[in-house]
């Protein structure tokens, strides 16, 4: 009984963060402006990923193998904003219609 409860609730994450992968997917395709792109593969991405490791998570048990995922998670948590920024520095400083409409005192 312990081992399909087990697989249900693993099942369902896994389905949930397809759904998120999905979501962010979809979202980096339909926008139209790239700021909204980076936003919405940045958000859908960090929740996946946690949704991803809580499935394997629960899946394997808690073990040593458990706690490499978290750090891994952990690891793209820390590193994915910082890329979604560089990227958007990017994006404002080599749009000439965005770089005119804003006011950025240095």
């Amino acid at each position: 009984m312990g081992e399909w409860i087990v697989f249900i609730f693993t099942a369902v994450l896994l389905l949930t963060a397809l759904i998120c992968f999905t979501a962010a997917v979809i979202g980096a395709y339909r926008f139209g402006y790239v700021l909204n792109r980076i936003h919405a593969a940045g958000i859908g991405d960090s929740l996946a990923l946690l949704l991803t490791t809580a499935s394997c998570v629960v899946a394997a048990g808690f073990s040593w193998d458990a706690l490499k995922l978290i750090l891994l998670t952990v690891f793209m948590w820390f590193t994915s904003p910082a890329s979604s920024h560089f990227l958007s520095q990017v994006e404002y400083y080599t749009d000439p219609h965005l770089y005119r409409h804003t006011d950025r005192k240095i």
